[in-house]
């Protein structure tokens, strides 16, 4: 078997960071049977202790008191609303918990040779979609290398590359270019591997046509994988590393695929050492392994190459663009406005038209993810089996790399495995929603959700929907309505950076805010329908979609009204303490099942109260956008070596949040509320904590100098060079004419169409250039 690898980081490794890089299992350790017990007697307990709190304090409160004081009663009501959604909250984490503990215990895995014998019968094609927008190309590389390794008939791997296809600074020029050579230098990574073993499997399946191998073909078989082994011990050795993902990559994909293959052909050896047979069959189906793990076709999309196709800022759009073009035939025709793609009619085509090919399913990936071997082979098997016919999306919830060398980026990534788990119980009741990162999707059911307009004459189709930022949710809702289901697959077969900085994350955690409650009535159109068919909808399906897209609407203001508003110490009780008590160590008993420590709950709760901000920024940005109409900007996560700078409201508003429950704190100690100085005191507490270890008082200092000081600088500009006298006259721009047709207003002429070409290409490059683009810019 293989060595691992080690590294010195490229960024300076914080003190309580992690130095675990091996990641959790592929097949989640089976629940036993008391935690499976103890998980259902948590959301028993949370109700009962919500229940007593209702009646022995608020109601008595009333039946003692009436409701001749206004002030107690509305602070009364007011106080149950936020507890009772509070409460709610963490009941359905409970609920989602107690499913995934189930679906882990009773999880069987499918049997290799099983693979084998299904797919040597079914061979469908699968295309993966890789959307990429400014990374950096190493990033985007190990994307794809772990997409093309997929052992799977036939696949395509196709990078929808979406950064501005004309810049101007020399850096991002240089960049671009490197990102357009992944597909053909991987290809070329490939090829030895590739026409090695289609060359094998081709001379073995014209032998002679016996029903068992010899063992001479046993032991050539064997050779092959020996040699497909050490070619991957040799890529993972060639292999950079410069950070935790660089490891992960290195051993998880390229030496773990390694160590499979070594081990298939020791297996094949021993078999053969034991005087066993292999049948004809079994061989191929192994050649066929080998030729299907190495063979793939890459390309290059670039969609703001090509007038007719929408260039709307969001990744929805950049993926349905590709998909709208598959399966079809195309002419380049260029126009005034840049080259077109025109259909081309069946029988009508000619040398050099494009052709697009279709498939049975998509796999979309986000350009920082990476999959493990047998994703694909595994996924689509799923999806294939009868039962599970009206199944449009299946996926397995990313986890994230171990290993990370910031504060942040370790308890982001601990918050990423809980969610993991948690949208694996949602599946056990029929509430799974697609997670974007990655995920195998049917390709005939985008063709029932898909809806169609006309935009400047250009036909759009729009499969995914991008009137939110979190195009998949919305999605999910739709597929229901025409009714398809989702599942996620019960193992960890994906991973997916986290950012490891603050100012990252804000970008990353206010767009998830965003567009939840947007969504909802869709989420009612679709109950609706759903029961006119006659199909039945769960009030646990109901309840866990609600709160998974409202959750952080009432969650962010209750703990605003709880920190800011200073409640009547009659409200408090021991019970609502006892109501949270089941979820915060259910919690930790998770933290500690995914590899991290049971007091990291407390981090969490701080890391929370600092994203607070954050999380009201995005859902206040989701009522501007249900009162505007207007669609907010797809915010990409910045993925950069250095830190991100945050903007200033998200660094002073924390600070505020401290000062306030110091005063809270000062206030209540001298009325002697002492639950209520409590609270304000333990916020304080794991508040400032929080802002040293995940912003950093280094970092706090230069984002609030920065804030203060950037409106007061002017960009230097270029000196304007000396206006050239106008020509006496002006030829007329006639190829925009003829092609736009004249509307009224001044005739357009070449060199005005030039200048103005000239300054938006200007102004595109340096939209690509920005490491936050101006669409993060908007939606800040």
């Amino acid at each position: 078997m293989s060595s691992t690898s080690s590294y010195t980081p490229a960024r300076k490794r914080q003190l309580g960071s992690e130095k675990r890089t091996t990641p959790l299992p592929t097949v989640h350790p089976k629940p036993s049977d008391r935690k499976v017990t103890w998980s259902r007697v948590a959301i028993v307990l949370t109700i009962v202790f919500w229940a007593i709190y209702v009646v022995t304090t608020i109601i008595r409160q009333f039946l003692v008191l009436g409701t001749q004081d206004f002030r107690f009663t509305m602070e009364a009501i007011g106080y149950t609303v936020v507890v009772t959604f509070l409460t709610f909250s963490a009941l359905m984490y409970l609920v989602a918990r107690q499913g995934a503990l189930q679906r882990f215990q009773k999880h069987v895995r499918v049997p290799r040779a099983e693979l084998d014998r299904h797919f040597s019968e079914n061979q469908p094609t699968i295309t993966v979609l890789v959307p990429s927008y400014a990374e950096e190309p190493e990033v985007v590389r190990m994307t794809l290398l772990s997409a093309a390794l997929q052992e799977f008939p036939s696949k395509r791997v196709v990078l929808l590359l979406d950064d501005n296809p004309n810049p101007t600074d020399p850096a991002v020029i240089e960049r671009l270019q490197a990102t357009r050579d992944l597909a053909a230098s991987i290809s070329d990574q490939l090829s030895e591997p590739r026409f090695r073993f289609t060359d094998a499997l081709l001379r073995f399946e014209l032998g002679d046509g016996r029903a068992f191998a010899s063992a001479d073909d046993a032991r050539e078989l064997a050779s092959h994988y020996t040699w497909a082994a050490e070619w991957l011990y040799a890529q993972a050795d060639a292999h950079a590393i410069d950070d935790h993902v660089d490891v992960f990559f290195a051993d998880q994909v390229l030496r773990a695929l390694g160590d499979d293959l070594a081990l298939t052909g020791e297996a094949v050896r021993a078999a053969i050492d034991d005087g066993a047979t292999l049948s004809t069959e079994r061989v191929a189906q192994l050649y066929r392994r080998l030729t299907w793990t190495f063979d793939a076709e890459l390309a290059v999309f670039e969609r703001k190459q090509w007038a007719s196709l929408s260039h709307e800022a969001n990744k929805a759009m950049n993926l349905n663009a590709y998909i709208g073009l598959m399966g079809g035939v195309y002419r380049v025709e260029e126009t005034p406005d840049g080259p077109i793609l025109t259909p081309v009619p069946a029988g009508q085509r000619r040398p050099g038209d494009i052709e697009i090919p279709d498939s049975d399913f998509l796999l979309t990936l986000d350009a920082d993810s990476i999959l493990l071997r047998e994703y694909c082979l595994r996924l689509t098997y799923f999806l294939q089996q009868p039962d599970n016919a009206r199944v449009a999306v299946t996926q397995t919830p990313y986890s994230s790399f171990r290993g990370a060398g910031t504060r942040i980026e370790r308890l982001a990534g601990a918050t990423t495995d809980i969610q993991h788990i948690l949208h694996q119980g949602k599946s056990y009741y029929g509430a799974t929603f697609w997670v974007g990162a990655n995920a195998v999707i049917r390709k005939r059911a985008l063709e029932d959700i898909v809806e169609t307009e006309f935009v400047g004459g250009f036909e759009v189709r729009r499969y995914i929907q991008d009137r939110t930022v979190i195009e998949d949710t919305e999605s999910s809702i739709d597929l229901g309505t025409h009714g398809w289901t989702l599942a996620n697959y019960p193992e960890r077969l994906s991973y997916s950076a986290t950012p490891p900085d603050f100012g990252s994350l804000i970008v990353q955690r206010r767009r998830w805010a965003n567009g939840g409650l947007l969504i909802l009535p869709k989420l009612w159109r679709q109950v609706k329908e759903r029961r006119r068919r006659g199909e039945n909808v769960s009030r646990i399906e109901l309840l866990l979609r609600v709160n998974y897209m409202a959750s952080i609407c009432w969650a962010s203001f209750g703990l605003v009204f709880l920190l800011a508003y200073p409640y009547d110490g009659r409200l408090l009780s021991p019970m609502v303490l006892l109501a949270a008590l089941p979820y915060f160590i259910s919690q930790a008993s998770d933290l500690r099942y995914s590899g991290y420590k049971a007091t990291d709950i407390f981090r969490i709760y701080g890391f929370n109260l600092i994203l607070l901000p954050v999380n009201l920024a995005g859902v206040l940005k989701s009522i501007q956008q249900s009162l505007t109409g207007k669609k907010i900007p797809f915010a990409r996560t910045p993925k950069v070596k250095n830190r991100t700078a945050s903007p200033l409201l998200y660094v002073v508003a924390p600070l505020a949040m401290v000062a306030f429950s110091l005063f809270t704190l000062w206030r209540d100690w001298n009325a002697q509320n002492w639950g209520n100085a409590a609270f304000a005191a333990f916020n304080a507490t794991l508040a400032i904590w929080a802002i040293i270890s995940y912003i950093g008082i280094g970092a706090t200092i230069v984002d609030i100098w920065l804030g203060l000081t950037k409106p007061l600088y002017v960009e230097k500009g270029k000196k304007r060079s000396a206006e050239a006298p106008a020509p006496a006259t002006e030829s007329i721009d006639w190829r925009s004419v003829l092609y736009h047709g004249h509307s009224g207003g001044e005739v357009p002429h070449l060199e005005r169409a030039a200048a103005a070409g000239s300054t938006g290409a200007a102004g595109a490059a340096v939209s690509g250039d920005s490491v936050i683009d101006d669409a993060e810019k908007q939606a800040a």
